[in-house]
Order: C-alpha cells, then structure tokens, then sequence
C-alpha cells in the first residue's frame, strides 16, 4: 500500500508473486523461491503431525496424536463412504493429496507467508496427476469397458450419443474445474483481506472497523481452508469412484 498523487493505492496481488529468495530478478527451473519454501513447509508441517506427533502410539495419546488419529480417521471414512472398500486400497494417495493442500491452505494464512495453492500452476499439477491417475486406473481396471462411463444407458436410445458427447467433455474440463476451485478461492480471500488491511492501515483513528471487518475475514479464510481442502479431497474421491466402477 502507498499513496501516490493524493490518492491510496492498494495492491492485493503483489502477495502472489514469485520471488527468488536469494536475490535476483529471474526464476529459473531450478531457482528456490517463496513458492518452493512454503511448498517445504507445508512437507514439515505434514511430517511433524502424522510421523512426529504420532509415533509414540500410546494407549492414551498425546494431541498430536490425537490429531493425527483424527485425521486418519476422517480420510479413511471419506474414502470408504465414497468409493466403497475398493478405494480404500488407495488411502495413502488421496491421504498424501488432503494433507498437503490442507496445510498450504493453512500455512497461508500466516502473516507474510505465501499461499502456494493460490497459484493455478500448483492445483493444476494437482488436478492433473488425479485426473492422470484416474483415467489410467480406469482403462488399468476395466479396459475398454471404462467408456461406459460416458455412456448413459437410463436415456432413451435417440439422446445416448448427444450424452455421451456431453458426458465426454464434462469429463475434460474436470481437472480445469478441479484446479480453478481451489486457487479461486485462496487468492480471492487473501485479496479482499489484503484490501480491508490496507484500509486500517490508512484509516488511522478509526482503524477498529477494518480490523473487525479482517478479524471476521480471516476466520471465514480459515473456514474456507478447511472446506476447500475436504472438497478437493472428496472429487478425488468422486473421480476415483468412477474409474473404480465406471458403470452408470
């Protein structure tokens, strides 16, 4: 935030850009940047809970325990209510992809952090490795038979194949959808908060009511971390289901 010719300018994207930590201009292939940091972080953050925090396993266990069991818990329920007992085999994967997107949620909404999933290259890779995953899962587990999927067999004869079209593009456009959701989401919270922070800082005196309007923001951000890191989680678990059973 600056002013400039009389007026207050506000700049809420300036907090997703990419910057190398150790100077420069450039962002390279393999240049470490503010991105690769929090993406490091967020590993640390998943490590400590579910190896450090739970490796003591103990008959009455401590809250990072209890934490990690919770957690567990609710993925493996998540699966198993979606997919059936056959998706439950693949637990550690949508695991792996919950825990991340969840802690970069969180982790970015601490102060001068960096959200990494609200920049689309981060969910995009994310939605393609499960759309990737799925679609070979599916031609792996069923064959040929996997493009039932795209066809309708409830319809009348005549409309199939205009269903079966439209069926196929839905299907495309998922990791599209998939990835926008997310990175949507997290950069246009952190944007409006970045603006509501601004005007407290102009304000002065009355700074008090930006800051209830951030307060109140931030906790609705931190809400929305967590529902954006379940819905996610539960497409996955969607998409999974179709490759599982491709049958309408």
């Amino acid at each position: 935030m600056a002013e400039a010719n009389g007026g207050l300018q506000i700049k809420p994207m300036d907090q997703f850009m990419v910057k190398p930590l150790f100077g420069g201009d450039t962002v390279g292939i393999f240049t470490i940047t503010n991105v690769t940091l929090w993406m490091a972080m967020t590993v640390l953050a998943v490590t400590l809970l579910m190896v450090v925090g739970a490796r003591g396993r103990a008959l009455v266990p401590t809250r990072g325990q209890s934490m990690a069991e919770l957690t567990y818990s609710f993925i493996y329920k998540m699966i198993e209510d979606v997919t059936g007992r056959d998706g439950v085999r693949f637990f550690p994967y949508i695991m792996t992809i919950f825990m991340f997107v969840f802690f970069s949620n969180v982790l970015g909404l601490i102060p001068w952090s960096f959200t990494t999933t609200s920049h689309i290259a981060v969910t995009a890779v994310l939605a393609l490795s499960v759309f990737i995953t799925v679609t070979v899962l599916g031609f792996v587990l069923n064959g040929a038979s996997f493009l039932r999927l795209f066809w309708v067999d409830s319809a009348p004869l005549a409309l199939r194949p205009i269903l079966a079209l439209i069926e196929l593009i839905s299907y495309f456009v998922r990791p599209v959808s998939h990835s926008i959701r997310l990175a949507g989401a997290m950069m246009a919270g952190h944007a409006v908060a970045k603006v509501f922070a601004g005007f407290a800082a102009a304000l002065g005196a009355a700074f008090f009511i930006p800051i209830l309007a951030v307060t109140a923001l931030y906790a609705l951000e931190l809400l929305v971390a967590v529902i954006q890191a379940y819905v996610f989680t539960i497409l996955t678990c969607v998409y999974l289901k179709d490759a599982l059973h491709p049958h309408h």
